[in-house]
């Protein structure tokens, strides 16, 4: 165990966020297991370890459908941020058995392979218009241009969002989770509150109009799901899900696109080998995913003691799994910190694992490989205009733009 964590690992640095791999490797050298006094967690840095505990059920994204706070020897969060617990606390991500086991297998319903293999044509299509525009304008911003607007626009269209009604959705998800940062200052939170309860009550108006004349879509889907037992969403769980599926269906996409081609630019053999052949593309996808992992952190609460490398962390400690370090762990990644778009074996946990696995990965997959197929078919000289910006995010990693020329 090493208290001095923080010589290696500062998530409030911008030299640290901008490349914290070096940090991590020192954090692997050094043990299993790392006291990190200024968010009283305990970090994970080894491939093993993370991807242990994500199956391990005496962990949990939350506690309290076990404990209270006060049993649990936590504080509660202050009543000003009610909105966004409301709106956190009843979606999949952070709920544990048996409500998870039943959200997820009422989500499953509407979200099935079907489902998402009948999006790809949509997808590449929209992938391909996107790039078109982008290659008339003779470049601009990848972020803006392309990596936002195709995954927003197909998680909108799964949905049922009208096109009309789409611009608000990528700020209210920006301030909702600026919440998942390390410590979010009081700005961040009173953000995110205002975006619960404005997102909340799109939400709410939406199903109502889907209940009253159903279409062909994830709402109207939702609302129509129950299982054997007559088990339904409720509204609240409904709103949640649909705000997860929205967050979680493209923050990873959007960064792990501008991460991606940020990485292919500091690479030049890579990419060159990629224009070469376009067959390079689903191992290239698995591969920038683990190069630069788009969410760094994730957090579970010990539920029940457990041991690690003869640590005991007790219960009601916080866990944080560092899945940029595990996606860099030589044990599991041979030369990891070299981009290898021909990577075979690569086993890593940018989707998690265990019952918290991304439902999603399939449709962020076909996304992912949507524009970097359509960015190599119609810009073949797309290179970097301009040294990219890193957001000061630690949590969830992308770029505040990435300017491209042809």
């Amino acid at each position: 165990m090493m208290a001095e964590t923080d010589l290696v690992f500062d998530p409030w640095d911008p030299a640290f966020v901008a490349d914290p791999y070096a940090g991590y490797a020192e954090l692997r050298e050094r043990g299993r297991v790392h006291w990190f006094e200024p968010t009283n967690q305990w970090l994970v840095p080894h491939h093993a370890d993370v991807s242990a505990l994500l199956r391990d059920r005496r962990l949990g994204r939350t506690y309290q459908h076990r404990f209270t706070h006060e049993e649990f020897g936590r504080t509660a969060p202050p009543p000003e941020q009610e909105p966004f617990h409301t709106l956190n606390d009843h979606g999949m991500l952070d709920l544990e058995p048996p409500d998870h086991t039943r959200i997820r297998r009422l989500v499953s319903k509407a979200f099935t392979p079907r489902t998402v293999e009948r999006l790809k044509p949509y997808v590449e299509g929209l992938a391909a218009d996107l790039v078109a525009a982008l290659v008339d304008a003779g470049g601009g911003d990848l972020l803006t241009d392309v990596a936002e607007p195709l995954p927003v626009a197909v998680i909108a269209e799964m949905l049922g969002i009208p096109e009309s009604d789409r611009a608000p959705l990528r700020p209210w998800s920006a301030e909702i989770c600026g919440m998942y940062e390390l410590n979010p200052s009081g700005e961040s939170a009173e953000k995110a509150v205002r975006a619960s309860v404005e997102f909340s009550e799109y939400l709410r108006e939406l199903i109502a109009e889907r209940r009253a004349k159903p279409g062909d879509d994830l709402i109207s889907g939702l609302i129509a799901t129950h299982d054997e037992d007559d088990d339904r969403l409720t509204e609240q769980e409904m709103i949640s899900t649909c705000v997860l599926l929205l967050n979680a269906g493209h923050e990873a996409t959007v960064n792990s696109t501008v991460n991606g081609w940020w990485a292919l630019f500091r690479n030049p053999d890579q990419l060159a080998a990629l224009r070469a052949d376009h067959s390079l593309v689903p191992t290239a996808v698995e591969e920038l995913m683990r190069y630069d992992t788009p969410l760094q952190l994730f957090e579970r609460w010990v539920l029940d003691d457990i041991e690690i490398d003869g640590t005991v962390i007790p219960r009601g400690a916080e866990i944080a799994m560092l899945f940029g370090s595990a996606n860099h762990d030589p044990a599991v990644f041979a030369d990891p910190a070299r981009l290898d778009l021909t990577r075979a074996d690569n086993p890593h946990i940018s989707f998690s694992a265990g019952i918290h696995y991304c439902i999603g990965a399939p449709l962020a997959r076909i996304e992912l490989a949507a524009s970097m197929t359509a960015l190599l078919e119609q810009a073949p000289t797309l290179r970097l205009a301009e040294e990219p910006k890193r957001k000061p995010n630690f949590v969830i990693r992308g770029l505040e733009g990435l300017t491209v020329e042809l």
